[in-house]
Parts: C-alpha cells; sequence; structure tokens
C-alpha cells in the first residue's frame, strides 16, 4: 500500500484533487488595493445591502460560493460538502451563509488559517474518496472584527504601528476529483504555537512562530527545499511579522529570502492605503489566493507554490484575562500541473 503519510505533521495526497474554479467579493478599500483585478466583484459599500457589518460578512461568502458555483458550471445541489468558517463567535457569518446554501456544512475555526484549514480537510476528504465535490470557503469584515476582537470604531482609537487592517472580503475554492488543476498535492497541520505575544494589535509576531514552525516541518516532512517552490507565501504576518519569520528561519537554516511572501503585504499598498504592517484576516489569504494566486497557477506563471495560512487563535475573553495568543499555520501545496 502506498505512503500517504510522511513525517509526523504531512500528507501527500495519492488522488489529488483539482481546483477547479474559484470565486471572491472583497470590500471598498480592497478594490482600491494592487490585487483589484483579480477579484470578482468590489463592492461600493461595506455593509453590502445589509442592516449590520456581520449580515454583511455572511453574504460575502454566500455570493463568492456562488461565483465559484457559476464558473464551474455547477449546482448548489452539486457540492457533497462545505468547510467554512470566520472570525467571529460561533462562525455565525458562515453559519447564517450554510443555513442558506443548505450545503452539508463542517463549521471550522482556525482563525486567520481558516483558508488552508478548508483547503486540507476537502482535499482529504476527496482523496479519501468520500466525496467528488467540495467547497472551502472563509470570509472576515474589517469592521465586525474590530468590534469584536479590539475597539468600537467609534471610538476613533488611534492605531499602533504594529496593526494590521482586515480584509473585507471572502474566497471560496472548488475542489473536485476531476479536473485539469491546479492541484492539492501535499497537506501539512501545524501545531499551536505560544511565544507569549499578548498584544492584540501586534498579530504579525504572535504568529510568526507558528508559520516557521508550520514551513520548518514540511521542508523536513517532504525532503522539499525551498528553491523546489515557486512561492512560499503566508497568510497576514504583515511587514512586521514577515521579517520575523524570515529571521526565525534563518535561524533554523532555511534562506526564503527569494521565495517567501506575505498575503496581507500584497493585498494592500501599506503607504498609500494607511494599513501600517498590511493587511490580515481569514479573507487576506482566501482573497489572494482565489483571486491573484489562483490566476498565476492556472496561466502556468507559477507552477509549485506552499500556501500557509497563518491565525492568531486569541479571543475578546481571552485578551481582556490577559492571556497571551496561541497560533497556528496550516499549509498546503498547490502545482500547477500533476508530475509523474
Amino acid at each position: 500500500m502506498a505512503i500517504k503519510k510522511l513525517g509526523s505533521q504531512t500528507i501527500r495526497l495519492l488522488n489529488p484533487p483539482s481546483i477547479i474554479s474559484t470565486g471572491t467579493v472583497v470590500g471598498p478599500k480592497e478594490g482600491e488595493g494592487p490585487l483589484a483585478q483579480y477579484f470578482d466583484t468590489i463592492l461600493d459599500d461595506d455593509l453590502f445591502g445589509e442592516d449590520s457589518w456581520e449580515k454583511a460578512e455572511s453574504k460575502l461568502t454566500k455570493e463568492s460560493v456562488k461565483s465559484a458555483l457559476s464558473k464551474a458550471r455547477l449546482n448548489m445541489t452539486d457540492m457533497e460538502y462545505m468547510f467554512g468558517g470566520d472570525l467571529l463567535n460561533q462562525l455565525m457569518s458562515t453559519s447564517f451563509a450554510a443555513r442558506d446554501l443548505q450545503i452539508p456544512f463542517f463549521g471550522l475555526y482556525g482563525a486567520c488559517s481558516t483558508m488552508t484549514e478548508s483547503l486540507s480537510l476537502a482535499s482529504m476528504i476527496i482523496d479519501g474518496g468520500y466525496a467528488d465535490n467540495v467547497v472551502a470557503t472563509t470570509s472576515s469584515h474589517f469592521s465586525a472584527a474590530e468590534r469584536q476582537y479590539r475597539f468600537p470604531l467609534e471610538s476613533g482609537n488611534q492605531r499602533p504601528v504594529t496593526s494590521q487592517w482586515t480584509v473585507t472580503g471572502s474566497g471560496s475554492a472548488i475542489l473536485s476529483a476531476k479536473g485539469e488543476g491546479p492541484y492539492i498535492t501535499y497537506v501539512t497541520t501545524g501545531k499551536v504555537i505560544d511565544f507569549g505575544i499578548k498584544d492584540a494589535t501586534n498579530m504579525g509576531a504572535a504568529m510568526a512562530p507558528a508559520a516557521v514552525d508550520t514551513i520548518r516541518m514540511h521542508l523536513a516532512d517532504t525532503g522539499f527545499k525551498p528553491d523546489d517552490y515557486d512561492l512560499i507565501i503566508t497568510g497576514d504576518l504583515g511587514k512586521i511579522g514577515h521579517q520575523i519569520a524570515l529571521e526565525l528561519l534563518e535561524k533554523e537554516g532555511y534562506d526564503l529570502s527569494k521565495v517567501l511572501k506575505d498575503c496581507g503585504i500584497e493585498v494592500f499598498d501599506n503607504e498609500k492605503q494607511d494599513t501600517h504592517s498590511g493587511g490580515s484576516g481569514c479573507g487576506c489569504s482566501a482573497v489572494v489566493f482565489c483571486g491573484y494566486l489562483y490566476d498565476q497557477l492556472k496561466s502556468k506563471n507559477l507552477d509549485k507554490i506552499l500556501l500557509v495560512s497563518t491565525g492568531a487563535l486569541l479571543s475578546p475573553t481571552s485578551s481582556l484575562q490577559g492571556e497571551s495568543i496561541p497560533s497556528i499555520a496550516h499549509a498546503v501545496t498547490i502545482e500547477s500541473k500533476l508530475v509523474n
């Protein structure tokens, strides 16, 4: 029997699922950023016609799923499972979207790592032969996240230079047992890492050690070298977390200076858009992957990437109780074509 498990944390998919379509919906600020041309829908108003930010975020998910389905020429009833989640308490945005979409639903909470968590589990269920068509989705909303995790926007609190701007957006990917790629070929599941950071406005520093641990384990488990990848891209470390990750990886003996990038840096123009350290949120890696990166894989401008979505597993309660910020990162290898 062929071995699927590699090392301690990585799985090699023997029947790699194809990502047959993606859908993206983003807010106005994201639509003013450098990746605007790669998004399906750009909102004029981040309320999206709803009477609350939370309802707007739920609508983001529904519309990104519908967009992906439309491009794949599939119906809602063709979807056997939906894996997804968001940043809000009890996954309210995704759960309400799942109520309306009526796709069998696994709710996930990995904070901002949820995109690769959903891609990982969707890939494994297809590789195992339990489904043919699965949707992986996640979302975030700047105003909803600020209200829950930090301060009401009405307070006008000053943001420190370490802070990041939560992406308003949703990305959905449809994975299928059939298709012409890109393919998810490896899954590396992260461990919860905590370096004692307590500042909720400096999540890049909190998440960087988790990203480093997952990247290190992926390379050790698979035997790949950094230059086997065209791109290794983290989810939302931002400028500060990205630099910390590079330094920690160098201490581990890995030079990723030529291939390591970050979705939180790519999604905004930090200087022109005043996002300080960059973008963050579940929607950050979701819209960058489902928009820009997927396009580059389909057009063969990128042949092999490692997507490493990063998540800070804090809650309003833990922050108020003075707890540190445990973090996690999950990784998936995505290849434009299969190599025998």
